[in-house]
This record gives C-alpha cells, structure tokens and sequence, in this order.
C-alpha cells in the first residue's frame, strides 16, 4: 500500500478529473492563455487547449489547477 502512495505522489504524469462544470488537472507545467473562452496549459511542450464559456480558475496550486465554467472540449 505504500509503495502505492508513494508512486501517486512522485507521479508527474498528466491527471485530469471532470465533475460538477469543474475540471481539476494535476501536473501540467504552464499557463500559456487565460480568458473566459480558453485556457491553454503546457505538459512536456504540448498543448491542452481547454474551451468553453466562462470559464475561471477556482485554485492554482505549482502543478494543479481547478477550472470552473461550461467546459466544451478539451484538446490534447
């Protein structure tokens, strides 16, 4: 069990969670765009191009972002 928590702990690989019109993303490297109809991360100098509409940022934490709004698409 703790090597378990350990690896979900050191894991650097892209999580995303959708519930509620929220969308949670855990480890992505950078906000490249902020509006109220995209937002655009980076991961290992890829795009996630979130769109939708009024869209805002409930938390910023170093490598996790919760995004609220009436998400559309998001593109990997």
């Amino acid at each position: 069990m703790m090597n378990r928590i350990k690896e979900y702990l050191n894991s650097s690989k892209l999580k995303m969670n959708y519930s509620d019109n929220k969308l949670n993303i855990v480890n992505y490297d950078d906000i490249v765009l902020l509006t109220s109809e995209k937002i655009i991360l980076l991961k290992d100098k890829k795009q996630i191009i979130i769109k939708g509409y009024d869209l805002t940022l409930l938390k910023v934490l170093d490598f996790e972002v919760l995004i609220n709004g009436s998400i559309k698409t998001i593109e990997l």
